[in-house]
């Protein structure tokens, strides 16, 4: 068991529910890591719970918290961060307070982009979905302000470069003369935003519909929702046996 024995320490914290393995790299780094009474910047230092002492920020970490995993509809102009000074709307403030400190988003959507997204503290599960092995797609529906003409289609689907790698969708199809359905894997930042803009087109609307096999449909809007166990198998499915 994780508290029995040791662990690197990215791990350690991400199971504790503080942040993602990424985001428990990302405060050690930045020195808001104290393992012993001394700051740590290595996230492959070995401890173990209930033996050493870490501290996050201050606050030593407790233990191993029972994991929860939401799925919500998020409404436009929403941030997902837990910073206040970027916006007075954050995706935490749709969770009970004593609840939201210890969550985080799965990956963000940004503040004007809408739908489906994950909300969670349990690192390890988030760390593997957003691996590239994982095979995870995701599926946006895009209205445009203007009417899409086939070539600007065709640019859509021939891809992009983003933050200097070429970047293509997996999928593109056009479902009327102003609305397209896009699919990506890459997960990069703005990747499906870029795709669009960069065609000429101006977006009225973005929405994430599906994550994996996750779907959107009629899910109330801003309204957290607990997955159920049917969805989080159909999710995993991909990755489960995957080696950790």
């Amino acid at each position: 068991m994780l508290w029995r024995m040791k662990n690197r320490l990215s791990k350690v914290i991400a199971a504790c529910g503080i942040a993602s393995r990424r985001g428990a790299e990302e405060l050690i780094f930045n020195g808001d890591v104290r393992v012993n009474s001394q700051t740590c910047l290595t996230p492959q230092t070995e401890v173990e719970l209930g033996v050493d002492r870490i501290e996050v920020k201050g606050k030593p970490i407790k233990g191993v918290e029972k994991k929860v995993i939401y799925v919500l509809n998020k409404p436009k102009g929403y941030v997902c961060s837990q910073n206040r000074d970027q916006s007075k709307f954050l995706i935490y403030d749709l969770f009970p307070p004593e609840e939201s400190r210890r969550l985080f988003t799965i990956g963000r959507l940004d503040k004007d982009t809408s739908g489906l997204i994950l909300v969670t503290n349990d690192g390890e599960f988030a760390q593997q979905l957003i691996h590239p092995s994982s095979n995870i797609t995701k599926e946006y529906v895009v209205k445009t302000v203007q009417p899409i003409r086939n070539e600007q289609l065709k640019l859509i689907q021939k891809g992009q470069f983003i933050e200097g790698r070429f970047i293509k969708p997996v999928k593109v199809t056009q479902e009327n003369q102003y609305t397209l359905k896009v699919t990506v894997q890459e997960g990069k930042k703005h990747e499906v935003r870029l795709f669009v803009t960069r065609a000429g087109l101006r977006i009225e609307a973005l929405k994430r519909i599906r994550i994996g096999s996750l779907k959107l449909l009629r899910m109330p809007l801003g309204i957290p929702k607990k997955i159920s166990q049917k969805d989080l198998n159909s999710l995993t499915s991909s990755f489960k046996n995957k080696a950790k």
